[in-house]
């Protein structure tokens, strides 16, 4: 009996151990599960959510946001451009219009400088050209005044002409060019401290005064193309409305007939009196002249008479 009972106490202890370990696996399988699908869900929601610093870089594909703008996009070069303006117009009153015209360009530009200036009078109107220099940057507010001035003012525009030089690579050319050129005269000057050799400083000294006569060309074609580029030409010409007008009569007036009458009489007097001063010059050479001819005549005539006046002679017989 006592061993019957000992059987059965080992039975329940050993069913106790295993009902603890199924609960044990139970527990085990379950937590690994519920872990297995919230990290499945956290690996889903992550997938579908987009982190800080993804979403820093989806705005930086998909839209230009300022900051990836700035790294990513470079700078455009400057263009350099050299331009000129001609206007054409007519006016009422020409020389009105170009004084309009000239105190509103130094107006408007107080940098502005006159490259020309002339009148032309036919009758009793007047072709006036201007020619001025203007900023770049206030260039386009000069052309569009001037593009509408003339109808604004009673006037017509004849013509707009603008012409465009697009300098850029001759600019960014020199500039390489002078850069490189500079650095070979201080390499030259360089190898002039360290020259032992007589010859060695000849070849050097001719050689670097090559590369300061390059440098100082590339410098002077840098700062007319700099002035060129800085101020555009603007050259104006105003004409009358009517070119083909004649003007009118003018009044008559015994006085001023009388003044011309006079000027006349004065210019024919002076006429004659000139020529009777010329004659009596050159009367010592057309006296004589005129007495050798006088004399010659007379002779002639002398010896003509004597033989119409001589009696026949008869023939011997």
């Amino acid at each position: 009996m006592w061993n019957h009972m000992r059987r059965g106490r080992g039975w329940s202890i050993a069913g106790l151990i295993g009902l603890v370990g199924l609960v044990v696996l139970l527990a085990g399988c379950g937590g690994a599960a519920s872990y297995g699908a919230s990290g499945a869900a956290t690996s889903q929601d992550s997938s579908h959510a987009p982190s800080r610093g993804s979403t820093g870089s989806a705005g930086a594909a998909g839209s230009p946001s300022s900051g990836s703008t700035g790294t990513s996009t470079q700078p455009p070069s400057p263009q350099y451009l050299i331009k000129s303006l001609g206007v054409n117009m007519t006016a009422p009153d020409p020389r009105k219009a170009a004084s309009d015209l000239q105190a509103w360009i130094l107006a408007t530009d107080p940098k502005a400088q006159s490259a020309g200036l002339s009148y032309a009078q036919d009758g009793a109107s007047f072709d006036i050209s201007m020619t001025f220099n203007v900023e770049a940057s206030l260039y386009p507010q000069v052309e569009s005044y001037l593009a509408g001035y003339a109808q604004g003012h009673g006037g017509k525009l004849l013509n707009l002409r603008e012409s465009v030089q697009d300098v850029t690579n001759d600019f960014v050319d020199s500039q390489s060019r002078l850069t490189n050129l500079r650095a070979e005269q201080q390499r030259l000057l360089s190898l002039m401290n360290r020259a032992q050799s007589l010859a060695d400083v000849l070849t050097i000294e001719q050689r670097l005064t090559d590369v300061e006569g390059q440098i100082e060309d590339i410098q002077t074609h840098l700062a007319l193309l700099s002035g060129q580029t800085a101020y555009y030409t603007v050259q104006i010409e105003v004409s009358p409305l009517d070119s083909t007008t004649v003007a009118p009569p003018e009044a008559w007036n015994p006085g001023q007939i009388f003044h011309q009458a006079l000027g006349a009489a004065l210019v024919f007097g002076q006429g004659l009196l000139t020529l009777l001063i010329w004659l009596g010059v050159f009367a010592l050479y057309i006296v004589p002249a005129i007495a050798l001819i006088w004399f010659g005549r007379r002779l002639v005539v002398r010896r003509r008479a004597t033989r119409l006046s001589a009696p026949p002679t008869s023939p011997a017989r």
